[in-house]
């Protein structure tokens, strides 16, 4: 009896420990589940970040790129204007120098128009003169930029030769068998100057080398005429025959 009652003791002890076993299995198992749970979340979430940075990293790749790209441009743009700065410096000291070269280029200039007026056909000579008085106040005057005196002697190289390319007519005094006479000047360029008084009795040309008025035979009356007539357009252009250079009878 005692032996039975050993044997159900027993069994029971033994159903208590696989009992309490199979609990510990399965807390052990819902452990694990929970933790392979979380262990997936901190896997998802770590991919996720990860993706997130190496979305983040090629927009900065890009970014990096474009600003290599734009630094290129701009180094070369800098280099083309440090280029451009030294053609200035180099043109800035060519500048200063021509500016020194200037005021005596321009008088050596106006000495020699000079020159030429008082040596050329004498026409309107007063007026030439004033101009030139112009300039070479202009030349002594120190308000006056270098850049102006040289725009005031071209023009006034301009000028003249403007006067070898027209046909002029106007009244003039000279003097004439000693005597001084109003007259109509005709002046052909610089190729000739002519008179001829009012009456139209005299008619004669301007002698450079003797530096006189001498007359020409009466057969230029009516060229002289005309031809002082068309300066004043008051007849059509047309072909004069007047002498070029007069020397001795011009019959």
């Amino acid at each position: 009896m005692l032996k039975n009652k050993s044997l159900v003791v027993l069994a029971m002890l033994t159903t208590f420990v696989t009992a309490s076993e199979m609990e510990l299995v399965l807390e052990v198992g819902r452990d694990n589940s929970d933790l392979s749970a979380k262990s997936q979340a901190k896997i998802d979430s770590t991919e996720s970040a990860t993706d997130k940075l190496i979305n983040e990293f090629k927009v900065v790749s890009k970014q990096v790129e474009g600003l290599k790209l734009y630094n290129a441009q701009k180094r070369i743009q800098i280099q083309a204007q440090l280029d451009l700065m030294d053609k200035y410096d180099e043109q800035l000291v060519q500048v200063v120098v021509m500016q020194r070269q200037i005021p005596p280029l321009a008088q050596r200039m106006l000495e020699g128009l000079e020159k030429y007026v008082s040596l050329d056909t004498p026409f309107h000579i007063e007026e030439r003169k004033q101009r030139l008085d112009l300039v070479r106040a202009s030349l002594s005057n120190p308000k006056v930029t270098a850049s102006e005196q040289v725009r005031q002697i071209l023009e006034a190289y301009n000028i003249e030769a403007e006067y070898g390319r027209k046909l002029d007519a106007y009244d003039e005094t000279i003097v004439l068998d000693g005597q001084e006479v109003v007259v109509n000047i005709l002046r052909v360029g610089r190729l000739g100057m002519f008179f001829q008084t009012k009456d139209e009795r005299q008619t004669g040309y301007y002698d450079n080398e003797l530096g006189s008025w001498e007359e020409l035979p009466g057969s230029y009356r009516v060229q002289v005429r005309d031809g002082i007539r068309m300066a004043q357009k008051l007849a059509p252009m047309d072909i004069m025959m007047l002498p070029v250079v007069y020397r001795g009878d011009a019959s």
